[in-house]
């Protein structure tokens, strides 16, 4: 017997399905069993003849047993839509229990919201970091592309700057767009729980109708915790004495919660505090479980997995253990659609599951908050964490040695400090003018908002591929790349002008269901060699 045959474990016994198939319906051969095991839209019946394992996809109606053979083993249709929960594809009226998740300015962009939403999947804007005018553009291009959805966009914390997460919030109630994903959030703020309440209404049948979507991106309990409890009903309160919300909303907002979906992100690319997927998912479905039975919510709040979800066993492991749906990030940004240079999805490409580092966040970078990002061919983790740990020991940009200022000033930000933050005030005068007014009166303010010019053009260099400053690209990346990478050496995958999201997701969900599949006659005893047992990304078109 080959290696690549199916064959039966020691601990197997003897079984009998009591179902027939006849014996012209049945090979042996390797190849058509591979083939007729990645057909997912038909059953799988293993039978024995002698000790050699053969498969069939057509029960027999006879009970005459000649010319049959009899059913050792089974698997049935299985299909990716089939996998997560059904309540959270007819919510946001998607074929799949998935999304791709928001990447800030723009990297999750309008081509790939579009391109997936077209094909069945969710996808959320990045809209973090950017102005509300250019916000405006992506909700007004994605609305006229699918005007039936689906599709989300990012609202993400911004304790610096809380005049832009306002500003996204009324254009979210503006032009109607009901579902965002929450992300970086620390507390709830008034912004995103009027986002929550304002959709609020009573529907003829005097239930409760939730227009306003809410996907809550968390990698901690008491975070979570938040998101799944009612809205506190302090900031209701604030909301309503300021006529941003009704009566009858703010009774209805303490018989919901916050959110819809959580997404217990794990070991992610961007802000992350890098946990362990199997630890981070069950805990984070036991505390819904609990606050589900402490507050009795018509529809309990839906827990998924992000964060690690780069290939079919990531995803089929996420939803072994009980998530809903499964969220993608750190792959999207290496396919067609991203808004990010080819020279950055060159290097992710390239990437191994260790080549990541963390470094200090621009968004929060006075609070110390870090992300992950992709540490191979670029300096700029190491630069950042440079213009941090001076932060933490200076208190002005005077107080920088000058020897220190004059390397910085070559080559970090090649041009001088004070040219800087000129360009740092014209730029904050455009978007939050207030930012301004405290730097000129805190010399620790200033200094923090010149650093953060470095750190922000960073990311921004990237996506519109800067020459001459590759090695300054800041390029959010998760571990799960390498995984990636890995999975689809030498496919057509490979190639990075063939990763187009759509096919990467619908690729994912069929590994997994495939996976599911060569699982479960594992379970009942078949051995399923590896040249039998991986999913090979191969072309869709010669799929389906």
């Amino acid at each position: 017997m080959t290696t690549n045959q199916l064959s039966l474990s020691d601990s197997y016994t003897d079984q009998n399905w009591g179902w027939l198939i006849q014996e012209h319906e049945v090979s042996f051969d390797s190849l058509e069993i591979r083939k007729r095991l990645s057909n997912l839209e038909n059953p799988c019946y293993i039978v024995k003849d002698n000790e050699t394992l053969g498969i069939g996809t057509q029960r027999s109606d006879t009970h005459d047993k000649k010319n049959t053979f009899e059913t050792r083993a089974y698997t049935p249709a299985f299909q990716p839509g089939q996998l997560g929960d059904p309540e959270f594809k007819k919510t946001y009226g998607t074929k799949y229990s998935y999304y791709a998740g928001a990447m800030a300015n723009g990297i999750a962009s309008e081509e790939m919201v579009i391109a997936l939403g077209k094909a069945g999947f969710l996808a959320s804007f990045g809209a973090g970091g950017l102005v509300p005018a250019r916000i405006e553009t992506a909700i007004q291009r994605i609305q006229q592309a699918l005007p039936n959805g689906p599709y989300g966009f990012n609202l993400i914390h911004s304790p610096a700057e809380p005049a832009l997460e306002r500003g996204s919030v009324d254009l979210y109630l503006k032009y109607g767009v009901r579902c965002v994903e929450a992300a970086a959030f620390i507390a709830l703020t008034p912004n995103v729980v009027r986002y929550r309440v304002a959709g609020l209404s009573l529907n003829a049948d005097n239930e409760i109708e939730i227009k306003n979507r809410i996907i809550a991106k968390i990698s901690r309990r008491e975070v979570a915790a938040k998101f799944m409890e009612p809205p506190p009903e302090k900031i209701v309160q604030q909301l309503l004495a300021q006529g941003l919300i009704s009566d009858q909303q703010a009774a209805l907002a303490a018989k919901v919660p916050m959110a819809d979906d959580i997404t217990a992100e794990a070991d992610s690319g961007g802000h992350t505090d890098n946990r362990p997927l199997v630890s981070l998912v069950p805990s984070i479905i036991a505390l819904r479980d609990e606050i589900q039975a402490k507050y009795q919510f018509a529809r309990p709040v839906r827990v998924g997995a992000g964060g690690g979800i780069g290939t079919p066993e990531a995803a089929l492991a996420a939803f072994a253990m009980g998530a809903a749906f499964v969220v993608t990030g750190t792959v999207n940004q290496g396919c067609v659609e991203a808004g990010a240079c080819e020279h950055t999805k060159k290097l992710l490409s390239q990437a191994d599951m260790a080549d990541v580092a963390m470094a200090p966040a621009s968004d929060m970078f006075e609070m110390g908050v870090k992300l992950q990002v992709l540490r191979r061919g670029s300096f700029f983790p190491m630069r950042a964490q440079k213009l941090y740990d001076l932060y933490n020991t200076c208190n002005s940009i005077e107080e920088i040695p000058a020897a220190v200022r004059a390397s910085l000033e070559k080559q970090v930000f090649r041009k001088n400090l004070d040219t800087v933050w000129e360009e740092t005030k014209i730029f904050f005068e455009g978007r939050d003018p207030s930012q301004i007014v405290s730097a000129e009166k805190d010399p620790k303010k200033k200094m923090a908002l010149i650093f953060r010019w470095y750190l922000g053009f960073a990311s921004r260099w990237s996506n519109t591929g800067e020459k001459g400053r590759e090695m300054d690209y800041q390029i959010w990346c998760g571990p799960c790349i390498g995984a990636f990478n890995a999975w689809v050496k030498n496919s057509y995958l490979e190639d990075v002008k063939n990763r187009r999201v759509a096919d990467v997701a619908e690729h994912i969900l069929r590994g997994a269901a495939f996976l599911y599949r060569i699982q479960m006659l594992r379970n009942q005893g078949v051995i399923v060699p590896p040249e039998l047992g991986r999913y090979y990304p191969l072309r869709l078109s010669l799929i389906l």
